[in-house]
């Protein structure tokens, strides 16, 4: 009989339940399930371990199909998504160049805040590496001891001094490149014109002659032949100069310029000599090739300092911390606004007008003595034309009133005259009214007013005009005159004259090429043909004429004026001004200008500005 299957509950459970959290999976061994076949011929019972009992894959053991790779990072980057690629690296340029940027700004504002004037339009120069010291004059990159890369300027003992124009006119163009390449070379920016105006050493990079010779920087054996000339420094000897010490700062202005006109040159004099003085410099003029002879011709020679010039080679005209400073024509526009900034910075004072003015009145104090015989000239005429004024029946002395009227090549900067000159009517016209603000408060009637009208000007042909027709010149010593004039007059000094032959008036006024051809030949007066060449004794002699008149014109208008009238874009009229001082200039209103509302304006050209107005 077929035994059967017991079913029944029991206490003691033959069937081992799989708790929940185990699932029941197919398995290998229940994938071969062939049915009752597969059971065992000898069992009894129906036997459910291989199906309770299946234990789940080991994540050890080698999983039955193959898994799927991951994709790696390169993978998605430059096989999938190559555009990710060329975004990552073009947002990673752009964060490091933005940061590049704030950097440079923040660590440098002042490189940015303000123009730099000299660099427009400048010519770019290359730096050459070489073994020896050029025997020319150059700035050049040094290394000290420490190997740490340093600038100086090398000029060859045996050069003749001073310098060409042309020699410098570049140079200082040449010292702004080798001390930004030198900076670069620290990864420091160029010194910007604030950061120079803000110390007396802006330049750490730069080494003296002085220093550089001693730390072997430089040589110190001169090689070639001597100088043939080393320069004429006014007031100055060999006997004088024996036995005094090397001066330790120095300021040398070298009287040479492109220019022929004198005003900007007498400005330029009498305001660096001040500054020299602030700053503790001995001040040095050299006059070797001024175009107008020799400075003790015109004016006594300036107060000689304790010291003796230095070496010539250690004139240095750029940078202007240099310790001896050299400034020429050429190179006043790039080293006084460093000498005004030193002078304004040491002073606490705010660089105006009057401070400008200043500077130059105590240069005109220290400066301005005419030779013996003019000098008693001029106070010759100043009382004469005093005496007349003096020579009334009016209660009150006549006024003087004093006009300096400036035509030839200097045009005036009121527009509606800038092509032409300011007409005598207009000159007229102001005198009148600055006459009756001087007879304001008398109980003078109109009818009766008088005055003394005096004219300083570079065109013989305004003493002609209806307009002053009376007027007296304002010294007769030495006169610019037309050329019929010139053709009648015989010897007389009193004449600025050439041979009949070669007659030629100042109609017109005063003229740079007219200057510049003073007493040559008439087969070869080109301009620069006569400026390049050596002037002759005949042609200094006429040009110092011209000069000295020029000076004793403004002597008298500024001694003897109650009222001067000038326009202020000549020279010659903010001269008048400093002459006559601040307080009789401006507080009093002696000064007045007829060229449009500007006002007094010293060597604003030279500092980059216009006109005050």
């Amino acid at each position: 009989m077929t035994p059967r299957l017991d079913l029944a509950p029991s206490t003691q459970g033959k069937v081992m339940i799989a708790p929940p959290r185990i699932n029941l999976r197919r398995t290998t061994s229940y994938n071969d399930y062939r049915g009752p076949a597969a059971l065992s011929s000898t069992s009894s019972r129906l036997n459910f371990n291989h199906l309770l009992f299946s234990p789940p894959p080991s994540p050890s053991l080698p999983a039955l199909v193959p898994r799927r790779r991951k994709r790696s990072a390169s993978d998605i980057l430059f096989v999938h998504r190559p555009s990710r690629v060329v975004r990552a690296i073009l947002y990673l340029s752009t964060i490091l160049g933005a940061l590049y940027w704030v950097v440079s700004v923040l660590g440098s504002r002042n490189v940015i805040s303000l123009p730099l004037p000299y660099l427009r339009d400048a010519p770019q120069y290359e730096m050459v590496a070489q073994d020896g010291v050029p025997d020319f004059p150059t700035p050049v990159v040094v290394s000290d001891a420490k190997q740490q890369t340093r600038w100086t300027v090398s000029i060859p003992r045996n050069y003749e001094f001073p310098l060409s124009m042309e020699e410098y006119s570049t140079m200082n163009g040449l010292c702004r490149e080798v001390s930004a390449r030198v900076r670069d070379l620290h990864h420091k920016a160029p010194l910007s014109d604030r950061t120079m105006a803000s110390s007396d050493r802006p330049d750490d990079y730069f080494v003296d002659v002085h220093e550089a010779e001693q730390a072997g920087l430089l040589s110190v054996v001169s090689r070639g032949q001597p100088p043939k000339h080393s320069g004429h420094f006014v007031g100055l000897s060999y006997d004088s100069m024996s036995g005094k010490p090397f001066c330790r700062t120095s300021l040398t202005y070298v009287l040479e310029s492109p220019k022929a006109g004198l005003g900007d040159t007498i400005m330029t004099i009498w305001t660096l000599h001040s500054l020299a003085k602030e700053q503790g410099r001995a001040f040095f003029i050299d006059d070797s090739r001024w175009a107008y002879g020799t400075y003790t011709d015109m004016f006594f020679a300036p107060p000689a300092p304790s010291c003796r010039p230095p070496p010539r080679h250690q004139m240095l005209p750029c940078p202007a911390q240099a310790r001896h400073l050299l400034v020429s024509g050429m190179t006043l526009e790039h080293v006084l606004p460093a000498l005004l900034a030193t002078h304004q910075r040491h002073g606490q004072t705010d660089l105006g007008t009057k401070d400008l003015f200043d500077l130059a009145h105590a240069g005109f104090k220290s400066l301005f003595h005419l030779n013996q015989d003019d000098q008693v000239y001029v106070k010759k005429r100043i009382r004469e034309i005093k005496a007349k004024a003096q020579y009334t029946k009016l209660p009150i002395d006549i006024p003087i009133l004093g006009f300096h009227i400036r035509h030839g090549d200097r045009h005036p900067f009121e527009y509606q005259y800038r092509d032409t000159y300011i007409p005598s009517e207009v000159f007229a016209s102001y005198g009148q009214t600055e006459l009756e603000a001087l007879y304001n408060g008398t109980s003078i009637p109109p009818e009766k007013f008088q005055s003394i009208r005096i004219i300083a000007s570079d065109d013989p042909m305004v003493h002609e005009e209806p307009d002053f027709s009376d007027a007296l010149p304002a010294q007769a010593r030495i006169r610019l005159a037309t050329k019929a004039v010139i053709e009648a007059a015989n010897t007389d000094p009193n004449y600025l004259h050439h041979p009949a032959d070669q007659a030629f008036g100042w109609e017109g006024g005063f003229f740079s090429a007219m200057f510049w051809n003073l007493g040559a030949d008439a087969k070869n007066n080109a301009v620069e043909e006569q400026r390049r060449q050596q002037p002759s004794d005949d042609t200094l002699r006429l040009r110092s004429l011209v000069g000295r008149a020029y000076m004793m014109d403004l002597a008298v208008l500024a001694g003897a004026s109650d009222k001067v009238l000038c326009g202020v874009s000549a020279m010659g009229c903010r001269l008048l001004a400093v002459m006559m001082g601040w307080e009789r200039a401006m507080q009093e209103g002696g000064w007045v200008n007829v060229d449009g509302g500007y006002g007094w304006g010293g060597l604003d050209e030279y500092l980059g500005g216009q006109q005050r107005a």
